[in-house]
């Protein structure tokens, strides 16, 4: 296993892979081993910084995080939200072809491991409110104003 940690106007990131991708990335880490890093750490550590500057839209990273088929699915769904844009559980229901589960939707949302890079933080309420997020709404909140202040101008 290797990890490396990056500071970013959200505090601490701790990233971590395996040999075949990224396994996690959280955000808030107050106190972690010292840094093993990898080549998809270090990958991960620069777009996640330029992400931060307002330079990276879209992250281009193997990911290998481990999940029950159905959190996969719904992973999945969630990389590919558009940066700076939102959408509700249900309508990740619907594109996984599971429109009844909004609620299964939510949790396997709370269970993502790769924060920011498989943006959970787009996933807001149907009625237009922040819901839960695993790193605090303050941070969500932050996430979203910074994805909308970085968009491309049409």
């Amino acid at each position: 296993m290797f990890q490396q940690t990056i500071d970013s106007p959200l505090g601490r990131v701790l990233i971590q892979a395996n040999t075949q991708g990224i396994t996690q990335i959280s955000l808030d880490i107050y106190t972690v081993e010292p840094d093993h890093p990898s080549v998809l750490t270090e990958l991960a550590a620069r777009q996640l910084q330029h992400y931060f500057a307002g330079q990276l839209t879209r992250f281009t990273l193997p990911l290998a995080a481990t999940g029950t088929l159905f959190q996969q699915q719904v992973w999945q769904a969630l990389s590919e939200l558009p940066f700076g844009l939102t959408c509700s559980y249900a309508e990740i229901a619907r594109q996984i072809a599971n429109p009844k589960a909004m609620r299964a939707v939510g949790k396997a949302n709370s269970k993502n491991p790769i924060a920011i890079v498989v943006p959970c933080h787009r996933v807001i309420g149907a009625n237009g409110t922040l819901t839960g997020y695993a790193g605090g709404l303050d941070k969500k909140a932050w996430l979203l104003a910074h994805e909308q202040q970085c968009m491309p101008q049409t």
